[in-house]
């Protein structure tokens, strides 16, 4: 029984250090993983801000391309409106010159 007082904390101690190796070591490798993926984000910035002025020129560009394609869009309504509109006020006056 006294051995087992006297070698059970031993024991214990010994694979708390392991246990502590381990984790520092994990903990260093963790932080090598850390540095190599902070690096592959910079240089992922680096390629996207290169490209940010033609996305730029992009989004200028369509928004051009929508406000031509608005107004054309607004023209042609308005004109079938009036058409619509013509044949409808043309019933009308037809209908008052009858009576």
């Amino acid at each position: 029984m006294d051995f087992l007082l006297d070698f059970l904390p031993v024991v214990i101690y010994v694979l708390l250090i392991i246990v502590l190796i381990i984790g520092i070591v994990l903990a260093i490798k963790c932080l090598i993983a850390l540095d190599k993926v902070e690096k592959v984000v910079d240089n992922v910035n680096e390629k996207v801000r290169a490209l940010d002025g033609l996305f730029h020129i992009i989004d200028t560009t369509t928004d051009k391309i929508v406000l031509v394609t608005d107004k054309v869009v607004e023209g042609i309504t308005s004109v079938v409106a009036n058409l619509f509109s013509s044949k409808k006020k043309s019933k009308k006056e037809i209908s008052k010159k009858d009576e």
